[in-house]
């Protein structure tokens, strides 16, 4: 294991969040598909499952997706912010069958904060770890999807199965081509 599991489950988390954005559908349509969201990836925090929370995610995704494009240095100030403004308070906590874990919020923080902490103290590990090289983009030309890759020799190109098929298959068909 690369990370702790709730770093590593943060950070699935986050570019499965960020990644929302680029769905068609906009994978946070409405309020349901944000209650699917956080139910699937059992994010807490006080809900208030309304279109002003709604809103306040769908604002917080590209300031998450930044951080894949920063190196090091900006990285750890860009997390060093969110902690700051969430007014970060790191604490232990056991829920939903996970042993103890870190979290950085009060238990009743909006979701919105919730997320963006946890996002900062997932990339806070990143950052501690040097393992920003883990931090990638889809392969696929036509994807800009974002994932972290935490295989063990850190050759995970794609962002899903969908994106490595499509452009497995579309490679052998022009190997294909050629050799005829």
């Amino acid at each position: 294991m690369v990370f702790a599991h709730d770093t590593e489950t943060a950070l699935a988390g986050v570019a499965a969040f960020v990644n929302t954005a680029s769905e068609d559908p906009d994978g946070l349509a409405d309020v349901a598909a944000l209650d699917a969201f956080a139910e699937t990836w059992s994010w807490t925090g006080r809900r208030r499952r309304d279109e002003e929370e709604l809103a306040e995610l769908r604002a917080l995704r590209p300031s998450l997706r930044r951080l894949w494009e920063l190196d090091e240095d900006d990285l750890a100030a860009e997390v060093n912010r969110m902690l700051r403004e969430a007014g970060a308070l790191p604490q232990l906590v056991a829920h939903d069958g996970w042993g103890y874990h870190l979290h950085a919020t009060a238990p009743d923080a909006p979701l919105v904060d919730r997320m963006a902490v946890e996002a900062a103290m997932a990339f806070l590990d990143v950052v501690r770890q040097g393992e920003l090289e883990r931090l990638r983009t889809c392969d696929a030309d036509d994807c800009d999807d974002v994932h972290v890759d935490l295989s063990r020799n850190r050759s995970r190109r794609f962002c899903s199965p969908t994106c490595a098929n499509r452009v497995h298959v579309a490679a052998f068909r022009s190997r294909q081509a050629d050799g005829s």
